[in-house]
């Protein structure tokens, strides 16, 4: 047996009684633990340096025939594995990582196996089956019971009183709630990811990565306990367009199963990464588990910064044309974006006539060709919105038009789903854009869930509260708690499409929803350190030209920072308080820290970025006035001693942004 590899088969009870066997599995640093025990129910726990997390919970499979997978079930042979490699992940928050775990494989008399791998910083299993003939599975179990009544910090799907098919309706983009276990609403279900606070300052953050073709998990308290139980949304019917400009695709009947299994295949990695809080922040679990790269070539997928058009309103000023939807407003924007060095223009919503309806009925006041040679002029990609329905009944030929036409990749909006049908239609439409050459942005979706790593030309994802609520949000809504929150919970499931970037910038005071002229919660160094804090190798600028062109400094520092990183490091932060992320590129180190609505003085240690004496940097730091004009900042050019800890003062919804170049 490996040395690393600490797996000991257990009998409970005597054995004249009947054991019943159970399989011990432990990280490789020996603190985290779980046990695998078999009987009426398959089960785990989690143990962390002794102490239980999470208590026995079952887990399995029933199918539509009314066999049970994880009752009763007989081992037919116990597989002991254990990695210790490093990784090449290209578009990603660093460019190795370190994939080391103890794994477990038990394989059953019925053509299923069930596999548990033990990281230092998680537990992860999946389910698999080699049976070759077709069949459905009715429901998952997938249970978390606790010792005690946690706190947590969960996303709740939004309500959508009205919709037939309302639970299961989604856009993945609501604020957390911080409450306990035995508090959660009953009636809401929670997407993933979403955390449980265990004790002594150790968090699970429950997720799933490998998701394809197959239904997306939901959790649930519907008895006001300490548990939680995994639900599924029902494999879809019938469906017709609508919803907005008949560009989505609602659910009218839904099934009695959750998923349709064609022949033999692995399930989804159910995901609890253990740590603390900048532990999740640092976990690279989703991607380590998803499926390998797809794709063998990726030289022509290009990272990079997007001029955004929506989030403006293509408000630009100083020009001698009326601004909008039209050629001479896109070809500002290219001009903006070549100026800058800024690798895309995305064309949202507007280009296509009729919102989108038909990909190939261009709004009469564009003319796209012209644009897009205009931007291959300046050595600019154009990006293009589709709505899912348009995309998807005519995929092929879409792809195929525009990728002749010299588009360089398309943002997918209004999914609004993860049940089987949809997470299938990610990934084939991940495929066949690969195969013309193009990236995308699935926005409008749920959680990457590895599929940033298996198809890498997916650059980024929505999935999130970001910057666009800002249009339209209330005052009451504390949007400064939430990013700094997200590099904690939904960061941990893979990049965010948030749209950072404003140059309106307001304090809680302040602000207020503008739809044709937004502005952000919190400071401009806020904003600027987003860049630095959110993972997004697809990354938008969401204000307008005329805007950054004001805003010459704060312009230069965001087209100047990279989008994909040798490394990452969390120095330091709070779930829901403040974060202070470092991201290396070569030989220039970015840190970059956010905080809530409460001022705070941090202390950086530069210490763990092996930089060594003394060295000159560029911070921007929130100005002497930003809590009360938010857009107050200060730049300077500073020498850092990095043996002693930075000290810098962060106005309330503030932040920074620092440039170290070795």
């Amino acid at each position: 047996m490996k040395k690393l590899l600490i797996l000991i088969l257990i009998f409970t009870g005597a054995a004249a009684q009947g054991a019943r066997p159970a399989y011990r599995l432990t990280s490789p640093d020996g603190r985290l633990t779980t046990t695998v025990a078999l009987g009426d129910a398959l089960t785990y726990d989690i143990e962390y340096d002794g102490q239980t997390l999470m208590q026995p919970s079952a887990i399995g499979l029933k199918l539509s025939d009314g066999r049970v997978w994880g009752s009763s079930a007989r081992i037919a042979k116990a597989l002991h594995t254990s990695s210790d490699a490093m990784l090449s992940s290209p578009f990603y928050r660093s460019s190795t990582v370190r994939d080391r775990y103890n794994g477990l494989t038990l394989k059953m008399r019925d053509n299923w196996s069930v596999e548990f791998r033990v990281y230092d910083d998680g537990v992860a299993y999946r389910f698999a089956t080699t049976a070759k003939d077709p069949f459905e599975i009715a429901s998952e179990q997938a249970d978390y019971r606790f010792p005690t009544d946690y706190a947590v910090t969960v996303p709740y799907v939004r309500d959508n009183a009205g919709s037939i098919d309302a639970q299961w309706h989604n856009s993945f983009e609501n604020v957390y709630t911080e409450t306990t276990l035995s508090k959660l609403d009953s009636g809401r279900l929670i997407f993933l990811p979403a955390v449980v606070h265990a004790n002594d300052g150790m968090n699970i953050c429950f997720t799933e990565t490998n998701l394809d073709d197959y239904p997306g998990m939901y959790l649930y308290n519907g008895d006001g306990d300490t548990s939680l139980e995994g639900r599924f949304a029902p494999y879809p019917l019938r469906c017709e367009p609508g919803g907005y400009n008949n560009i989505e695709v609602l659910v009218k009947e839904r099934a009695d199963y959750i998923a349709r299994i064609e022949g033999p295949r692995t399930l989804p990695w159910r995901i609890a990464v253990v740590g603390t809080d900048a532990g999740l922040a640092a976990s690279d679990l989703s991607w380590l588990l998803a499926e390998p790269s797809k794709i063998d070539d990726t030289s022509w997928i290009r990272p990079g910064k997007v001029a955004w058009d929506w989030w403006n309103a293509w408000n630009i000023s100083g020009v001698d044309f009326r601004a909008g939807i039209n050629t001479e407003t896109y070809e500002y924007y290219i001009d903006f974006a070549a100026s800058q060095g800024i690798e895309y223009v995305i064309m949202d919503d507007g280009w296509a006539a009729r919102h989108g309806e038909d990909l190939f009925e261009i709004n009469t006041d564009i003319d796209l060709r012209r644009i897009i040679d205009y931007a291959a002029s300046k050595n600019v990609g154009i990006i293009l919105w589709a709505g899912y329905w348009a995309f998807d009944r005519d995929m092929e030929n879409v792809c195929k038009h525009y990728s002749e036409m010299g588009v360089k990749g398309f943002k997918i909006d209004f999914m609004d789903r993860d049940d089987q049908q949809m997470t299938a239609f990610n990934h084939r439409a991940a495929k066949t854009a690969a195969r013309y050459g193009l990236i995308l942005d699935l926005h409008g979706t749920h959680k990457p869930a590895g599929l940033n790593r298996t198809w890498p030309n997916v650059l980024n994802f929505e999935g999130v509260h970001g910057l666009e609520q800002m249009k339209w949000s209330p005052e009451s809504v504390d949007q400064m708690k939430y990013d700094a929150t997200i590099p904690f919970i939904r960061q941990a499931a893979g990049p965010m499409d948030y749209t950072q970037g404003a140059m309106r910038n307001a304090t809680r005071k302040n602000y207020r929803p503008v739809n044709s002229e937004p502005m952000s919660q919190g400071t401009r160094c806020h904003q600027l350190a987003l860049y630095v804090v959110l993972d997004s190798p697809l990354n938008m600028l969401c204000d307008s030209p005329t805007n950054y062109l004001r805003e010459a400094e704060c312009t230069e520092f965001i087209a100047a920072i990279p989008t994909v990183w040798d490394e990452t490091r969390i120095l330091g932060g709070r779930m829901g308080e403040y974060i202070v992320t470092a991201r290396r590129s070569g030989d220039t180190w970015y840190v970059g820290a956010i905080t809530d609505w409460t001022p705070r003085d941090v202390e950086v240690d530069l210490a763990p970025l092996g930089i060594g004496g003394t060295v000159e940097a560029t911070i921007f730091r929130d100005g002497a006035n930003a809590d009360r004009k938010a857009s107050d900042y200060k730049r300077e050019t500073i020498r850092i001693d990095t043996a002693e800890p930075l000290k810098i003062h962060l106005a309330p919804g503030g932040g920074f942004a620092l440039k170290i170049t070795k």
